[in-house]
């Protein structure tokens, strides 16, 4: 079992920069391939990040290619998502999710396991 816990959410300007954060906690976390998702208003949850257990690999959605980096610590349990450069169509709730391989994904139905969501807005 893995839960997760996201944080670093909020409103920010277009242009601007936000750090976004995954606390996970379970004995598996170094083990598994972690992402982050977002889900617009009105719109399905989309794919944004994700990287493998040892975070040698990454992978990225074309929307956010350039402007945002995932990384992870595991000895912190931890992941992150740098966001610079947004823009108001970033805006969304993210979320994070792990899977119970190390290897990278990019769709929703490869993660089991969720965090609650952090909505980060950005204003024109």
């Amino acid at each position: 079992q893995v839960q997760l816990v996201e944080s670093g959410g909020g409103l920010v300007q277009a242009g601007g920069s936000l750090r976004l954060s995954c606390a996970a906690s379970g004995r598996t976390f170094s083990t598994n391939a972690m992402a982050w998702f977002r889900q617009p208003p009105g719109k399905e949850r989309e794919f944004v990040a994700a990287i493998s257990w040892s975070g040698g690999i990454t992978s990225y959605a074309d929307s956010v290619k350039g402007r945002f980096t995932i990384s992870r610590d595991n000895a912190k349990n931890t992941v992150y998502l740098q966001m610079n450069g947004l823009k108001p169509e970033d805006t969304a709730v993210y979320s994070c999710a792990a899977r119970p391989s190390g290897y990278v994904r990019e769709t929703v139905r490869e993660y089991n396991y969720w965090g609650q969501g952090t909505q980060v807005t950005v204003s024109s």
